[in-house]
């Protein structure tokens, strides 16, 4: 009886990778002893202001721009979204008209603009359209001020993001799910809440989480409205005390701690969603799995029946 000879894996090798891993690493090593050991970048003067009241003060304000930017962007955002997927085209057009717009124009410029409206109008007014019928009036410079001006440039620009991320999201739903939830004969907004809205959210959250971070960094551009928010405080304080690089380190290192905890907060939603799909298709092939076995019992059952009849 002949003995089977036993087979000798080796595993393959890949030289150019320790290659790569070692270069890489050389660099990293370079650039930490770089920072770390260079006196000029006044890490001292970094850590007395990292948690100085005045700067948390306006990384308060930043969070804050980033919440309320974030909310009432994606509400506008969806009612946007949903405007241009409506069968109504003079709602297609102007949902088309304003991202359009807001996509094309830098958010600074938006800021601006808003900055200066008191210039342009002095009133704003609630009424009919060429009459002289008005409900409401109120004085442009009571109603836009630092913080209002910021929050509605931030969702004007925004929300025209949002929009497209969110009606991506709808067309990525197959078009048999539309017609699956319109045959249920639940209401419009139902069937959109409860069935087609879970199934865009694959789609819709990772772009809309990259927007989001993008949002965080964008508020540094409110500097233009002399508002107390983490860059402008930032630029204060480097102009008066000459620590430009410590102090630019610091508005860095803050951004990095708010988008680091995006991601992850990113990186659980996504995670949940993968565990609930998984779930999903695993119950779905036991419904299959167990609708299989009754057919074929069924079937195997009829010659018997017919036998004893």
């Amino acid at each position: 009886m002949k003995t089977q000879e036993s087979i000798k894996v080796v595993p393959a090798r890949y030289p150019l990778r320790i290659v790569g891993a070692g270069v890489a690493l050389l660099i990293l090593a370079i650039v930490v002893q770089s920072v770390a050991f260079n006196p000029r970048w006044e890490w001292g003067v970094f850590a007395r202001w990292f948690f100085d009241p005045v700067i948390l003060e306006g990384l308060g304000q930043t969070l804050l721009l980033t919440l309320l930017g974030t909310v009432l962007s994606v509400i506008f955002g969806g009612i946007l979204a949903l405007s241009r997927l409506s069968a109504s085209w003079l709602l297609r057009s102007l949902a088309w008209a304003y991202i359009w717009l807001f996509r094309s124009l830098p958010l600074i410029v938006v800021l601006i603009v808003l900055y200066n409206f008191s210039y342009l109008y002095d009133t704003l007014s609630i009424g009919i359209p060429f009459t002289g019928v008005e409900w409401a009036s109120y004085q442009t410079i009571n109603v836009l001020g630092q913080f209002s001006t910021a929050v509605v440039g931030l969702t004007l620009v925004q929300s025209a993001y949002t929009a497209e991320i969110i009606r991506g999201g709808f067309l990525g739903v197959d078009h048999g799910q539309y017609e699956a939830a319109a045959a249920l004969g639940l209401p419009a907004w139902r069937r959109t809440l409860r069935i087609i809205l879970p199934q865009a959210l694959r789609t819709i959250l990772p772009s809309g989480f990259n927007e989001i971070i993008s949002l965080a960094k964008g508020t540094a551009m409110v500097y233009v409205l002399a508002m107390p928010e983490l860059f402008y405080t930032i630029q204060m304080i480097y102009n008066r005390a000459q620590e430009v690089i410590p102090l630019l380190m610091v508005g860095a290192v803050w951004y990095l701690v708010i988008t680091s905890f995006l991601s992850a907060i990113q990186y659980l939603v996504e995670r949940a969603l993968a565990r609930s799909e998984r779930r999903s298709a695993i119950n779905s092939n036991r419904t299959r799995a167990f609708t299989s076995t009754a057919t074929t019992t069924t079937a195997t059952q009829e010659p018997v029946h017919a036998h004893l009849s």
